[in-house]
């Protein structure tokens, strides 16, 4: 059986990023991971896996819809949560109302972990979305044997026919893909590439700059049958409310919720259903 190998190459755009560094790293660990554990061995269990839950019904059956993420460190902030358990701290978010869970699993500059979404899997009654430097078609079927609902599929780090066909293997393996976009470029990539849901990241993956001014200057490029979530720097209800009048349906958030004492509390405090609040307006 010949190993399997990773045929990618980082867009020049990004060499001298983080990027570089992180892909550096990424690109063995996957070439590792499929010499422990073919494709070939992992399609049959597939067969006798769960089926996928939908991101997009879980997102626009709620308002707003919040994708609440574990990570527990990043490499522009830190460590962003000591005590990590991503159990206890899945539990405790989707009681607060979030939509979905997006459970970072890469490993050496966020700390994260596959067995996460393994662990989540089983627990968690909403959608949980492998977030990842995805770049490999075996990639996906770890996510989908892990017990992934959704893949972030990043447009800066994929070229329109790779992006396409990862979309496309994504779909045949009963997921959906949230396709990451920071910049007009992007999003027609996205959107040339097939994406039905697509994530305006606020923060600037090259200079890790973060600014609503993002997602809401993109807004009006988005077509009204794309389902669009705003991600980074939503920090108050405020902001939510800003971005769901321009049009944005889901909300992914992270460091606001991972640096809370009280990370459910503070998933109520951005959806203002916050007891505490509601009983001082009262």
């Amino acid at each position: 059986m010949p190993e399997h190998t990773v045929d990618y190459r980082l867009p020049a755009l990004l060499r001298g990023t983080f990027f570089e560094e992180i892909m550096g790293a990424r690109i063995p660990e996957i070439v590792g991971s499929s010499r422990k554990w073919p494709a070939e061995a992992i399609r049959p269990a597939l067969d006798r896996a769960p089926a996928p839950r939908s991101l997009r019904r879980s997102l626009t059956g709620r308002s707003p819809g919040i994708i609440a993420e574990l990570k527990k460190a990043s490499p522009s902030a830190g460590l962003l949560r000591k005590e990590f358990d991503p159990l206890r701290l899945g539990r405790e978010l989707e009681s607060a109302g979030a939509a979905a869970l997006s459970v970072v699993t890469e490993p050496r500059f966020f700390q994260g972990n596959l067995e996460y979404v393994a662990a989540l899997r089983w627990s968690a009654g909403v959608p949980i979305l492998r977030k990842d430097f995805i770049v490999d078609s075996y990639q996906l079927l770890e996510a989908r044997h892990a017990g992934a609902d959704c893949v972030l599929l990043i447009a800066a780090l994929l070229d329109e026919t790779l992006l396409r066909r990862l979309l496309e293997e994504t779909e045949a393996l009963g997921m959906e893909a949230l396709v990451e976009v920071h910049s007009g470029g992007e999003l027609d990539l996205a959107i040339r590439s097939g994406a039905t849901i697509i994530g305006v990241n606020n923060r600037d993956l090259r200079t890790l700059d973060v600014s609503l001014d993002v997602s809401l200057g993109l807004a009006g490029q988005l077509p009204k049958q794309i389902l669009a979530v705003s991600e980074s720097g939503i920090r108050t209800g405020d902001d939510i409310r800003r971005l769901s009048d321009a049009g944005y349906r889901g909300f992914l958030v992270g460091e606001q919720l991972m640096r809370a004492a009280s990370p459910a509390a503070a998933v109520l405090e951005l959806t203002g259903r916050n007891p505490g609040r509601q009983r001082l307006a009262s």
